[in-house]
């Protein structure tokens, strides 16, 4: 399992994936990402006593001292098994901009356990004893400040300064002389103080060097189903102002065995969507050429095309409901059964604007007549649908609904006659409406996931539109 200052660190920047593969620094991202200052405040808060619950125990090396002790003499001190086994932090705060992203703890208190020996001798013999002690550090403050900065398609993480300081020590024995207890504290309260110190600062860099290898190692795609990945490699590095942290991924569609992604699509200028989400912590913008290159990979993977039979018990698959509409049809082929075979003629195209998404959907509709065991092709019919969609956050995905707006129909070609194309509307409409627009939709409310970390959901979601883009902007739970 991943350290926790890990799932800070990426948090902290939304990082849901990494490597990138053949990719310009100059290139664009289709997915935006941006955690406010009170998304940071809720990450921070959250992950830090995550990450604090993990790091301790933290074992301190031993100390050794030999002290003069009035009356005494010279005494041989050690302590050992020197442990912090509790961390408390009273107030932590994040700051991003230049050079980079600074996080502090501050008024935090440790309690350490540990062992304690002496030994001394006299002109006769030698006096040892030993027990066990408490401390408490009080007034600890940590911080650190790192950068990051985005390399073929990764984010590189660098550490730039680290520090820990500590106030004040209590130090609390268990056991021995009254001499014994000034003798320690003289001896190693500064020492003490000094490895709480140097073992925080070591710990931290040891996992900032792991988590640098942990972000770069970061798969390249998002796996969506056996069809589809979402390409996650990181196209810039990310924008650290004094209110927000941002970033941009590629995010658009790839088929699972191909990781070559369409070069050709605007994604426009950069808008002000995050202008929408002040009040809330996390805002996540997808450019509608996201949902275009779904369409095209599910397109050519072969998934857009559909078999409507009897099966369905739809009036209008036999030739009977044709009668008016299609003559011949029926003269030719009298109250035999139908099918239709609806296959999309290009990828749905998808439009985003101020009041809305729009979708636009080509098909073609083959006309089957079932003659005993053989499917016979009579007519084809060409659609363009026009729908609005209405998208929604189901969990940590964005799911969907489309709702027929208008369409538009022509015969493509006829084996038996013409077809009345006016009295054909009505079957049109009923097909659309009972049949592909729920089948669509079906699909659509499987959504497909957001870039979040594990642990943590979105709530509360509002969605914004702008021209070719749609935005979430929600709060952030953690379970």
């Amino acid at each position: 399992m991943a350290h926790p200052l890990f799932f800070l660190v990426v948090c902290l920047v939304l990082a849901p994936a990494a490597a990138a593969h053949d990719l310009q620094s100059n290139e664009e991202g289709y997915i935006s990402l941006l955690l406010s200052n009170k998304g940071v405040d809720f990450a921070k808060d959250v992950l830090i006593n995550k990450a604090v619950s993990t790091i301790i125990p933290l074992q301190l090396p031993d100390i050794e001292k030999s002290v003069k002790i009035p009356l005494i003499g010279k005494v041989h001190m050690i302590l050992s098994n020197i442990t912090i086994y509790s961390v408390n932090i009273s107030s932590s705060y994040v700051e991003t901009g230049n050079p980079g992203l600074v996080l502090v703890a501050s008024g935090a208190t440790a309690s350490l356990s540990m062992k304690w020996a002496y030994s001394y001798s006299t002109w006769l013999i030698v006096i040892s004893d030993s027990g066990d002690a408490s401390v408490q550090v009080k007034g600890m403050e940590v911080g650190l400040t790192v950068a990051f900065k985005e390399q073929g398609g990764t984010l590189e993480l660098s550490l730039l300064d680290c520090g820990c300081h500590v106030q004040d020590i209590t130090i609390k024995l268990n056991g021995g002389a009254s001499w014994l207890y000034q003798g320690i504290v003289d001896a190693f309260q500064g020492s003490i103080g000094s490895a709480v110190e140097n073992a925080i600062s070591k710990k931290i860099k040891e996992e900032i060097v792991k988590l640098d290898s942990l972000l770069q190692s970061l798969p390249k795609q998002i796996p969506i189903d056996h069809v589809a990945a979402l390409n996650a490699t990181f196209v810039d590095s990310p924008v650290l102002s004094n209110s927000f942290i941002e970033l941009e991924i590629n995010g658009l569609f790839t088929a699972t065995d191909d990781f070559a992604v369409p070069r050709n699509y605007d994604k426009g200028k950069k808008s002000s969507l995050f202008n929408n989400c002040p009040a809330k912590m996390i805002g996540i913008s997808l450019h509608e050429d996201v949902f275009n290159t779904a369409g095209l990979v599910y397109l050519n993977a072969g998934c857009m095309h559909w078999i409507v039979d009897n099966s369905l018990n739809h009036s209008f698959l036999n030739t009977a409901a044709w009668k008016y509409v299609y003559p011949q049809l029926y003269l030719q082929y009298p109250n035999h059964d139908m099918s239709l075979n609806i296959s999309a003629t290009s990828s749905p195209a998808v439009k985003i604007a101020k009041n809305g998404i729009n979708v636009t959907i080509y098909l073609d509709v083959t006309v089957n007549v079932l003659d005993d065991s053989k499917v016979i092709p009579v007519a084809c019919i060409s659609l363009e649908i026009y729908a609005s969609c209405s998208p929604q956050i189901l969990w940590n995905k964005i799911a969907g609904t489309l709702k027929l707006k208008s369409f538009t129909m022509s015969l493509k070609w006829s084996e038996i006659g013409n077809v009345h194309m006016d009295l054909l509307q009505p079957v049109i409409f009923a097909l659309l409406e009972t049949v592909f627009i729920p089948y669509v939709n079906l699909h659509l409310m499987r959504g497909f996931p957001l870039p979040l970390i594990h642990g943590f959901s979105l709530q509360n979601a509002e969605m914004h539109y702008t021209e070719s883009k749609i935005m979430t902007c929600s709060n952030l739970l953690y379970a």
